[in-house]
């Protein structure tokens, strides 16, 4: 059994490979069963959770995510999420390798929203607007600036300003763009061509009244029912897109809110990652149009970064 950790898995993942073979794997399909959520009983403390995120593409490869939640370990100075994924062979069942959870995820869930981007946001975008500056938001610019190479200024906006121009300075130095802490979230919004929002908030930052036509709008964060970047004015004035259709109807609460307010129905959805991949789905159709990409993640997604990764490592 191979092990890949954190270090091999980002050198095994570049980013123009990964996006690839995201596209090819929503293309082609693959079997995913729904997701395993166990509570696990911690003695005198908080209770934890299990999740199995099984996936497997007949005679390929199988593989399964397993993740832990210990709200308790803090006291302990360590992650409360934990997570690592298990890749076997379809032919066999023999394991072929276990690969670092949290870096695999994080990789692949900016390369989903980079292939959305692909299809969405304009070809000539030039600016950026990153919201958050958590472990997310720097693959989440990389990954953009893969499929937008024309993007040349970078604002970063976090509540956190010691955060979001720790982050600027590094991503300056890593791509060579104008990579900037922005303090004024709107004025900053108003003028980008595409957004992008990995946050844990549960009100809107990002305003639909905000967005400039030709924009993009990518929300990655708020991945529970409750939680949400966008009001309802972004899905009004947007054609809106998400990974998965299941999911997001289900999970996402930027999608779930404004369905329960009114604002979008099920039907209005454009499209899903599968739609846009085999062309039953058209993706941007205007330059002054506005796009919105919503994701909560999907097994596939895990299952296309584990092959690959195995493949390079």
């Amino acid at each position: 059994m191979r092990i890949i950790d954190a270090d091999s898995a980002v050198r095994a993942l570049p980013f123009d490979a990964l996006i690839e073979a995201l596209r090819t794997m929503f293309r082609e399909g693959c079997t995913v069963p729904l997701r395993h959520h166990h509570g696990v009983e911690v003695p005198g403390k908080a209770e934890a959770t299990l999740l199995l995120m099984p996936a497997w593409t007949p005679g390929g490869y199988i593989g399964i995510k397993m993740v832990t939640v210990f709200p308790s370990n803090g006291e302990k100075g360590l992650p409360a999420i934990m997570g690592q994924y298990l890749l076997l062979s379809g032919d066999t069942g023999e394991v072929l390798a276990m690969i670092d959870g949290q870096t695999l995820t994080a990789r692949r869930t900016a390369a989903a929203s980079a292939l959305a981007a692909s299809y969405l946001a304009r070809e000539d975008a030039a600016t950026m607007l990153m919201v958050g500056a958590g472990a997310l938001a720097p693959q989440l610019i990389r990954a953009h600036l893969a499929v937008r190479p024309s993007l040349r200024e970078i604002a970063i906006w976090a509540r956190d300003k010691t955060k979001s121009q720790a982050l600027a300075d590094k991503m300056a130095a890593e791509t060579g763009r104008n990579v900037t802490a922005a303090s004024d979230l709107e004025a900053v919004a108003r003028t980008a061509d595409l957004i992008s929002c990995a946050t844990l908030s549960k009100q809107p930052l990002v305003k639909g009244a905000w967005l400039k036509p030709g924009a993009h709008l990518d929300l990655v964060g708020a991945f529970t029912p409750e939680m949400r970047e966008s009001d309802d004015e972004a899905v009004r004035r947007a054609r809106v897109f998400v990974d998965t259709r299941e999911g997001a109807l289900k999970e996402a609460g930027d999608i779930v809110l404004a369905v329960k307010a009114g604002a979008l129905t099920p039907e209005a959805i454009q499209g899903d990652l599968y739609d846009l991949t085999r062309g039953t789905a058209t993706g941007r159709e205007t330059a002054e149009e506005i796009t919105f990409f919503k994701s909560v993640g999907t097994a596939l997604e895990d299952l296309a970064a584990a092959q690959l990764a195995y493949s390079r490592a």
